[in-house]
Order: structure tokens, then sequence, then C-alpha cells
């Protein structure tokens, strides 16, 4: 049984990583983003109970899911309630991915590449749970003008871009075409294979 190797995309608010992730996706990586596994969490009964239990009945919505952007506007708003979301979900998360990982590598014909979008990469420590790391940057105003996302409270409390370079095996400055981030992706999947 090979595992694929299993890589991590990371990077601030609207720099691509979305779109990275969908590149490494057309270029024949199997790929997953934390984002999807949280709301995936979100609706397991245990997880949607503690979270309504502490954040309160105002994040539900009329179809009784949690309203993601309810959400969001309480625990950006108080971060007692976000690093409690985070003690939280953190972990399920990564063991949600770790799962799909290991049902990766039983496939008949596994992909050689396994890709997470993981935004708190390095600031929880799970870059140890990964093979390779790429970092995806762009210029703070671009970013502003990709994201509907308020930057500034949510991004500082992240390691600046120039030491998540640094760390990582791969980067990319995403300021051109869809093409142009293609391309790196391509050459990365290259020399992972």
């Amino acid at each position: 049984m090979t595992r694929p190797v299993a890589v991590a995309i990371t990077g601030g608010i609207g720099a691509g990583k979305s779109e990275a992730l969908k590149a490494f996706a057309r270029n024949g990586a199997a790929t997953v983003s934390s984002d999807e596994i949280v709301h995936h969490l979100l609706r397991r009964p245990e997880v949607r109970d503690a979270v309504v239990s502490r954040m309160g009945h105002g994040i539900v919505s009329p179809e009784g899911e949690i309203d993601r952007g309810a959400l969001a506007t309480v625990v950006f708003n108080d971060r007692e309630a976000l690093a409690w979301l985070e003690e939280l979900l953190h972990p399920l998360v990564s063991a949600e991915y770790l799962r799909w990982r290991e049902q990766l590598a039983e496939l008949p014909e596994a992909p050689r590449v396994s890709v997470t979008e993981v935004p708190l990469l390095y600031e929880t420590g799970g870059d140890a749970r990964f093979d390779k790391v790429v970092v995806i940057t762009a210029p703070t105003k671009l970013r502003r003008a990709r994201s509907v996302v308020a930057t500034d409270d949510r991004e500082t409390r992240l390691i600046p871009d120039t030491e998540k370079v640094e760390r990582a095996d791969f980067s990319f400055k995403n300021t051109g075409s869809l093409e142009e981030l293609d391309a790196f992706v391509k050459s990365v999947m290259a020399e992972l294979s």
C-alpha cells in the first residue's frame, strides 16, 4: 500500500488557496479543503449541538443548520469564542483529512498526490502532518480585492507570508492569470511524481 504524497496548501485570505487547490485537482491530485471538512463537521449532531450550546441559537438558520456567516460574526468579534471553536474543530479536521488520506492509500489505483487546503497550517503546527507544503501569496491590496472577508482582524493572528515562504517547500506569488497558477502547479506535480 503506497500512500500518496501529502501536500498542504496554505496562505493568507484572498491569496488564491482555493484556486490553487482546483489547479491541483485539474492536474491529477486528490484534493480536499479544510473548509469542506468544517462544513461536514458542523452538520454532525454532536458538533452542531456543542457549537450551538456555546454560541447560542442566533447562529442557527431557519433550516436548523449552523449559519456559517452568523457563526463567523460571533467568533471574529469574540476571541474567546474563536479560541473555543478552533480548539473543538482543529483536532476533528485533522482526524478527517488523515482518515481521507488513509482511504486514498487503500484505493486499487491510489493517486500519487493528495492535497489539502489548510489556512492555519503553520499557526496550528499542522505542517508536521504533511510531506510537502505549498504557500500561495499575493499583495495585501490584491487579496482584499479578491476576498469579501475583512482581513485586518483575522490576519493579525497569522504568521507573516515571508516566514511561511521560508518554511515552505514551494511558494507562488499569485498575481497573474489562472494559466500561470496552473503552470506552477504542473511543475510542482512533476517534481512530486
